[in-house]
């Protein structure tokens, strides 16, 4: 059973850590910020969270988990709802900036690296699970069964909503993530 005076102290720092990067960036993110605002004291902070980069990425999975929507058992449902989720999900503050920041700083840290990698397996969850089943009940190829087609699968669908809103600032519009999932299932069904 939780401690409910420990998950009120845990949802208190989590809600000024978003409020913090969407208003001032992910470097303002830090325990005496986010103790601050919150009015939860470092040392429980720390205890939670022991550097700022594993506050930055529960405050980020936090906001990820609130996009997620239960499967439907339909591989081209499933795939649009969860690209839409995505799409959404970068339309918001908080996602956009912690994502660039991720991006940014992965490259030269290796926490942002780690970072970048849960935020990634978090994220795209969704898709593998329906990929997963699709394969299990043969709507998709079971040779579509290892890592490097799960990712190849998902940097084709997921690549053009992230390159619209990352890259062209702006976001793939919805008709176009049903176009996306459908060329992608056309290819990859036997």
């Amino acid at each position: 059973m939780t401690d409910p005076r420990a998950e009120r102290s845990r949802t208190a720092a989590l809600a000024a850590a978003r409020e913090i990067l969407v208003e001032q960036g992910w470097t303002a993110v830090t325990h005496v910020t986010v103790a601050a605002r919150s009015g939860v004291g470092r040392t429980t902070l720390y205890r939670h969270w022991p550097d700022p980069v594993t506050l930055l990425r529960d405050t980020i999975a936090l906001d990820v988990a609130t996009y997620r929507r239960p499967a439907t058992g339909v591989l081209r449902d499933d795939l649009i709802q969860e690209l839409e989720a995505f799409r959404e999900m970068l339309s918001v503050p908080i996602a956009d900036r912690g994502l660039r920041a991720i991006i940014e700083r992965a490259a030269v840290d290796p926490e942002f690296a780690r970072l970048k990698a849960d935020v990634f397996t978090q994220g795209s969850a969704g898709v593998r699970a329906a990929l997963a089943a699709a394969r299990d009940n043969g709507e998709l190829p079971a040779d579509l069964d290892d890592d490097l087609d799960d990712d190849l699968a998902i940097a084709q669908l997921a690549g053009p909503v992230l390159y619209h809103r990352l890259i062209a600032d702006r976001p793939l519009p919805s008709a176009q993530i049903t176009r996306l999932v459908d060329a992608f299932l056309a290819a990859a069904r036997p």
